[in-house]
């Protein structure tokens, strides 16, 4: 298996002819609101662009996961860092197979995406010759989490491949925890941006709460959601410290945009 990192949660899962991407923002530097105005600097979002090799491996999707996207239906209201117009455009100019949970479903769907499996929490379901595992993700701390567009981390186990575990946007659960010590998940990928909004508590994990989640996932960690958006504080180089502070950094992946990373197959 390879995890090909793009950009913020943008990446894809290479398993055999499969090319799975998850969460789609591919617009360009700046093509997207600032998503704090006050408590960051206001700037344009995403921050970077895609890095020089997005192109060619992006050539080769065949699927689609996408973790959340929307909130009551609303346009407005659509989680543009896990799904933008830009790559909505290119899933209907490919026509390209969804896999996203039932809620989102019925409101992309009506945007003409190719929504082919409806996931339910803690239900396994077939994908791809294997099974995927809706886990609830909790998008926020306190009252803001009831605003945000709660969606889904995914467990998948492909054939004759690594287990994965996509935490999606959300702080440390007991969901996340059940996750991470019954799944047994091979690699866990990590949502690290601490994102915050101007009227809020964090609605991503916060430093303690990766330092917990990296201890009691069972294998490799890959950090994700960094340095991408205006509303994301933390950075690499201080998850590294963090890390290595708690002697935890041999676990971890804290990929460049464009990295590629590669898991043997021990199945």
């Amino acid at each position: 298996m390879k995890i090909h990192h793009l950009r913020n949660a943008t990446f894809i899962i290479e398993s055999g002819e499969s090319f799975i991407l998850i969460d789609p923002m591919l617009g360009a530097k700046g093509s997207l609101p600032p998503f704090s105005r006050i408590r960051f600097k206001s700037l344009k979002n995403p921050l970077v662009d895609l890095p020089s090799n997005a192109d060619s491996i992006l050539d080769k999707v065949t699927d689609c996961l996408i973790t959340h996207s929307q909130k009551f239906g609303i346009k407005a209201l659509q989680h543009t860092d896990h799904l933008d117009n830009t790559g909505e455009d290119f899933l209907r100019a490919r026509n390209t197979p969804i896999a996203t949970l039932e809620g989102d479903a019925i409101t992309l769907k009506k945007y003409g995406l190719n929504i082919q499996t409806k996931l339910e929490y803690w239900r396994h379901q077939s994908l791809l010759g294997g099974e995927v595992i809706a886990v609830p993700a909790h998008h926020g701390h306190s009252w803001v989490h009831t605003l945000m567009a709660n969606g889904a981390g995914y467990f998948l186990q492909l054939p004759g491949e690594p287990s994965i575990y996509i935490s999606g946007d959300t702080v440390y659960t007991t969901d996340v925890e059940r996750a991470l010590k019954e799944l047994k998940p091979d690699i866990a990928v990590m949502a690290s941006g601490t994102a915050t909004l101007d009227i809020s508590k964090p609605i991503l994990m916060t430093m303690d709460e990766l330092i917990k989640f990296v201890r009691a996932a069972p294998g490799k960690v890959v950090a994700n959601h960094l340095e991408a958006l205006n509303h994301c504080p933390t950075t690499r180089k201080q998850l590294k410290q963090e890390l290595e502070s708690d002697r935890l950094l041999s676990k971890v992946y804290i990929p460049d945009d464009g990295d590629v990373l590669t898991f043997d197959s021990d199945k």
